[in-house]
């Protein structure tokens, strides 16, 4: 008895220190702290800034380039012309050198432009990345929300299973002591008392884990605990029932896939144009320092033409690379839209067959707790047997586990769905 109460104590001193809620905490305030604090997204969201600077990086292309220098040369003797048996100096022996010089290409025939459009689709494509990322964090949000009041119901029934079969064996112990019973029915009793009192402490450790997840997930301090509110969810988060269009016209990760797709039609374009000419001009000031002259700084304009004859089949080579690159993006494309559709209809049977589970549970409820109530009774008038109230109650335990996981599997369907659609 000492050691039942001792136990007793210790479950009840532990669920007293797991409940130590703080303020209430809705399901959009986790979200909203996940969107501002996750550190995965934290990390995410430097790939669009990093894309954005890229694309900056190619546009400065449609700028001239400016470029400026100057220099000292020391030579041991001046430069000379020999004239009629005359020999003449045409420069210093120790001369300084400057110029600035502005080239702009004028026209290379759509590769400036493709290069320019891969980098803008190569940004969208990180954005979209980042705004996927942050659905599945949203999901994972709203899953470990659900879990964490899943595990509140699965405590409460596994209280009320440590309080019955206590009650039973005290009961039991009674009768024993009256001899109405033998020895073995307390026996029993503390066997199952045992194992429900396991139950509670697995339940409550799966809800701890769920709050470190939480946490987590919400940049928050792993020892933050709040009252969640079931109301939140069912305005908030879940939105009324599953629809019925399967489109994936609002997924993020196809949107990101479509846009990366795009980037390499862009580069096969870029290279397929290596071999044509490209129009530039030049405008420039070089100064060379010579008294020789009358003209030390010289002013020139030009406008030219340049095209790469041979460069060791490097150009061949990086468009056979875009083509290929390309060849694989539509391959990822088409993966991720079958994926996309299988996440789709996977989570829409997951949320019926919850559905369905529900009304199934909820009527093996009323049921077992029937059950129960015949059981006991029949055991206090000694026409039963010790054994059955058992059965019976755990019985219940088992009917209100199922109740409160299809629940919340539900839930949890819908918010996948949500995702898989592109909602979230």
């Amino acid at each position: 008895m000492n050691f039942l109460h001792a136990s007793l104590a210790t479950i009840f001193l532990l669920c007293t220190a797991v409940h130590s809620w703080g303020a209430p905490l809705s399901l959009q305030e986790c979200l909203q702290k996940a969107h501002d604090n996750n550190p995965a997204l934290k990390s995410a969201a430097w790939d669009s800034r990093i894309a954005e600077e890229n694309s900056r990086v190619t546009r400065a292309s449609l700028y001239p380039r400016v470029d400026a220098n100057a220099g000292y040369t020391l030579q041991r003797d001046p430069q000379a012309v020999k004239m009629n048996g005359v020999t003449a100096e045409t420069q210093e022996a120790n001369f300084a050198v400057a110029g600035i010089a502005a080239t702009y290409t004028l026209y290379d025939f759509g590769r400036r432009d493709a290069r320019i459009s891969r980098a803008n689709s190569s940004t969208e494509a990180a954005l979209q990345g980042f705004l996927f990322n942050r659905g599945d964090v949203t999901l994972q949000v709203i899953e470990a929300y659900f879990r964490i009041l899943e595990a509140d119901r699965l405590i409460q029934a596994a209280r009320e299973e440590v309080t019955q079969i206590t009650e039973h064996r005290r009961v039991a112990q009674v009768m024993y002591e009256e001899g109405t019973v033998t020895r073995n029915d307390v026996l029993q009793a503390d066997v199952r008392l045992a194992s429900a009192r396991q139950k509670l402490l697995a339940v409550t450790n799966r809800r701890e884990n769920n709050w470190l997840l939480l946490n987590f997930l919400t940049g928050s301090d792993p020892q933050s605990r709040g009252e969640l509110d079931d109301a939140t969810i069912m305005d908030n988060a879940v939105n009324g029932e599953p629809g019925t269009a399967d489109s994936t016209a609002n997924r993020h990760d196809i949107k990101a896939q479509q846009q990366v797709l795009a980037a390499r039609e862009f580069e096969v374009a870029e290279n397929r144009d290596n071999y044509v000419p490209e129009i530039y001009t030049r405008i420039a000031m070089d100064y060379v320092q010579n008294d020789k002259v009358r003209e030390q700084a010289i002013y020139s304009a030009t406008v030219g033409i340049r095209v790469n004859l041979f460069d060791g089949y490097a150009s061949e080579a990086a468009r056979s690379r875009a083509v290929k690159q390309r060849s694989k993006q539509q391959d990822a494309l088409r993966l991720t839209e079958q994926r996309a559709q299988l996440e789709i209809t996977s989570a829409r049977n997951d949320a019926n067959l919850a559905q369905e589970q529900i009304g199934v549970a909820e009527a093996a409820i009323r049921q077992s707790e029937e059950n129960l109530r015949i059981n006991k009774e029949r055991y206090k008038e000694r026409v039963g047997i010790a054994s059955e109230v058992l059965d019976a109650q755990t019985l219940v335990t088992q009917t209100k586990t199922d109740y409160y996981r299809a629940l919340y599997d539900y839930r949890t369907a819908t918010a996948r769905l949500q995702n898989a659609l592109g909602a979230l």
